[in-house]
């Protein structure tokens, strides 16, 4: 899937879709908790990510100057076609990754199977409707709470934040100046575990 350009042709407007899990207002608040416990254990510098862009990726599909009519018809049908119970995982530990604008994340010490399943079954879906793979190879379930730190943080274990999964979405987020998040849509997961 190549990448549009974003800049110069719809005045520096952007659109990043992605399918998420989107936190409800209680985990939200005790992701935020553990952000605030982690910015008072290490101070860093960066840019502290507002609790209501909390969100878990499970697939990225890129950034394009409008949505491609058949990347959203694609997506819908995949979203349609995944087929998960409802699960709950906790995120138990806190780090960041190595890459140049140092992202800290909140994630999981293993990959929970039940959040692997949802993640499978919505990989199979993508590729069913000619969405290639993407993905890194290997999954990280996290959550960012903050960008471009000026240090690492070694992993370390959190609280435990319980997460009752009982659907995904898919986001557009819109980068620009009318920036922000909108559901397209949210995907009931089937039965309860």
């Amino acid at each position: 899937m190549p990448k549009s350009p974003v800049n110069g042709e719809n005045g520096g407007v952007s659109h990043n879709l992605f399918f998420a899990l989107w936190p409800d207002d209680d985990v939200r608040e005790r992701i935020a908790m553990a952000a605030q416990r982690l910015k008072q254990a290490h101070a860093p510098r960066g840019r502290w990510i507002k609790p209501h862009r909390y969100h878990l990726t499970l697939r990225y599909l890129g950034e394009h100057s409008t949505l491609p009519a058949s990347l959203s018809r694609a997506c819908h049908a995949a979203g349609d076609g995944v087929r998960a119970p409802s699960f709950s995982f906790a995120l138990d530990a806190a780090g960041s990754f190595a890459n140049r604008k140092i992202p800290w994340w909140l994630g999981c010490h293993a990959m929970p199977g039940a959040l692997d399943a949802l993640w499978e079954s919505l990989s199979r879906g993508l590729a069913a409707n000619g969405v290639t793979n993407e993905e890194a190879a290997q999954r990280v379930a996290h959550v960012t709470i903050l960008r471009d730190a000026d240090k690492r943080l070694a992993p370390e274990r959190i609280e435990p934040i319980a997460w009752p999964v009982r659907e995904f979405a898919l986001v557009d987020s819109l980068l620009g100046a009318a920036s922000g998040y909108t559901i397209l849509q949210r995907w009931q997961l089937d039965g309860i575990t």
